[in-house]
């Protein structure tokens, strides 16, 4: 009960949080705009909470339970942590008005549909260790997805000329690239990380529970190591970068929670 009480009230709170941060990007130079710092510190709580939930619903004696509804909780509130640590040096806490949300509804639905299922055994630290990176990875790659969408709505404004409304609110269009690549690198960093210790600390990265997973995250590897390749010597930018970098999140997507729904939820694997 206590764990229920508590990730509605963390759920709450990310919804707020969304809601004014979405609310200060269409008031830019309003006079009654929200203030920022109010609106993190609820994001705050919000992951305080949340956090307390997962040690009870995901930290286990007998080692990690990410069922998939509670692994999709685990990378929300890593989403939600990754993205206010980064509000404090970069002004990307717009992208909280879909993502905060997004976490909301993993804590729903994670204490909604409670599963048990133990990926790592107590005191297999490697492999934790392992999984730890992946959501990193994982959680990295969904800020800069998000970023590109936003990209592409500040884009098609300045070619339609429509200015005004959020537009406004947002950083110049050569910083919001910037911070997509900075993001897409810190993303790819990890999941370079993600391979080398599953090749390293799994027994068979390519055993048959595993290689549907491998593979496409191998593959997604691939679309973002060509995406900073292109902009490295092409200097790809704009709708290139936007359409490359989400179809790279979609496939680490299908990668992890495609492949966990399928065997958990429709298999009951």
């Amino acid at each position: 009960m206590t764990s229920i009480l508590t990730g509605a009230l963390a759920a709450l709170l990310y919804l707020a949080t969304g809601t004014l941060l979405g609310v200060r990007l269409a008031r830019v130079n309003q006079p009654h705009q929200p203030a920022r710092a109010p609106a993190l510190a609820l994001g705050l709580v919000a992951i305080v909470l949340h956090a307390f939930v997962l040690g009870q619903t995901v930290v286990q004696p007998e080692g990690m339970n990410l069922g998939f509804f509670n692994a999709l909780s685990f990378t929300g509130w890593l989403i939600a942590l990754l993205l206010l640590a980064s509000s404090l040096a970069r002004p990307v806490e717009n992208l909280g008005i879909v993502l905060l949300p997004f976490t909301a509804t993993t804590v729903v639905l994670a204490l909604a549909f409670p599963s048990t299922r133990l990926v790592t055994e107590a005191a297999q630290w490697r492999l934790e260790l392992h999984i730890l990176i992946s959501i990193t990875a994982y959680a990295l790659l969904a800020l800069a997805a998000v970023q590109s969408l936003l990209l592409a709505v500040q884009e098609r404004r300045l070619r339609t000329r429509r200015l005004g409304g959020i537009s406004r609110g947002l950083p110049p269009l050569v910083t919001m690239e910037s911070l997509l690549f900075q993001m897409i690198g810190a993303g790819f960093g990890a999941l370079t990380l993600s391979l080398l210790s599953g090749f390293f600390f799994l027994d068979n990265l390519f055993a048959q529970h595993l290689v549907h997973k491998t593979v496409l995250s191998i593959a997604a590897w691939l679309v973002f190591a060509t995406l900073l390749w292109g902009r490295r010597r092409y200097g790809w930018r704009g709708r290139t970068a936007i359409r490359w970098t989400l179809s790279g999140f979609a496939v680490l997507v299908l990668a992890y929670f495609g492949s966990k729904l399928v065997l958990e939820l429709v298999l009951r694997r």
